[in-house]
């Protein structure tokens, strides 16, 4: 078991970003904060920064879904997955995780956050079969786009977007990833910049943004 005194204070944003849904967000937050380092999901390194540089990063992407289905790929510890559930009760997340141990977490804690929004699907991105086109699709520390387009837009609807989170390095990776952005058919592509003024910049969200055309 992790020590929790080791766990970053709770960041006063994370009232104004999560409003009423704060308790949920709490919840998960203390429960990865106990058990996310046994079970490899989180680093040891990471319980200081737990709330600004994952669970606060997540939920900055919450306004930007819409009350449809909205797929997580690789969602390994339930960032941005179980986040985006706890924040938008209105929109069902689906979560897609190919190892067991994940996929054992993630079903067990959107248990105990009481969350009746959530499927998840043990899968890898490139073999799951759902029922159904998505309506959006996120993933979060994935791979680059050049390999993450390919894995993410064939489950998004026509009309559908990516919300891909990425690091200071977007608009490099959309350079590399022109090829796979047009065999896509992906349009309106821009990145997004959520936090700004409210967050350290050093911690604002980066979100590639793009419909399927």
């Amino acid at each position: 078991m992790t020590d929790t005194a080791e766990l970053e204070t709770e960041p006063a944003v994370a009232a104004e970003i999560f409003g009423d849904r704060l308790e949920v967000v709490r919840r998960y937050t203390a429960d990865l904060a106990q058990h996310g380092e046994e079970l490899g999901l989180i680093g040891p390194l990471e319980l200081p920064r737990l709330w600004t540089r994952h669970v606060i990063n997540s939920g900055l992407v919450a306004p930007l879904l819409t009350a449809g289905r909205v797929g997580d790929v690789g969602s390994g510890a339930g960032l941005p997955g179980l986040v985006l559930a706890a924040a938008r009760p209105d929109a069902t997340l689906v979560l897609i995780e190919p190892m067991e141990r994940r996929v054992e977490w993630l079903i067990a804690e959107a248990e105990r956050m009481g969350l009746t929004n959530v499927e998840v699907v043990r899968a890898r991105a490139e073999e799951v079969e759902l029922d159904g086109w998505l309506d959006q699709v996120t993933a979060r520390a994935v791979s680059a786009l050049s390999k993450l387009i390919p894995l993410t837009a064939p489950l998004v609807k026509t009309g559908g977007q990516l919300l891909l989170m990425k690091g200071a390095r977007v608009q490099q990776e959309m350079e590399a990833a022109r090829k796979a952005i047009a065999k896509a058919h992906l349009v309106d592509v821009e990145v997004l910049e959520l936090g700004v003024g409210l967050v350290d910049p050093a911690e604002v969200t980066r979100v590639f943004r793009a419909t399927l055309d």
